[in-house]
């Protein structure tokens, strides 16, 4: 028997190929409400992150997460998924 594959993602801050299942889901729903998805299974369209506060300021910056979802992500929104992401890896 063959070894199964195991899907990667490539994180938005720090551009690295990680298994899909070390890193976090962002989401923008169908009602183009943007928000974290830590079980990965909300529809919508997902971009990846590190578990980590410096992968999310190097997406911030470089605008990727705005770029893949094509909107403008407010800051009061990468804010609270930095307190989402403090209070998920606490």
């Amino acid at each position: 028997m063959g070894v199964k594959k195991i899907p990667e993602r490539m994180c938005c801050g720090c551009s690295t190929m990680k298994p899909k299942k070390e890193l976090i889901r962002i989401v923008r729903t169908a009602e183009n409400e943007v928000k974290l998805d830590f079980t990965g299974r909300l529809n919508g369209r997902g971009a990846y992150i590190c578990p980590d506060k410096e992968c999310l300021a190097k997406a911030r910056k470089s605008g990727r997460i705005a770029r893949s979802f094509g909107c403008e992500i407010s800051d009061e929104l990468y804010k609270e998924f930095e307190d989402e992401l403090q209070g998920k890896i606490l």
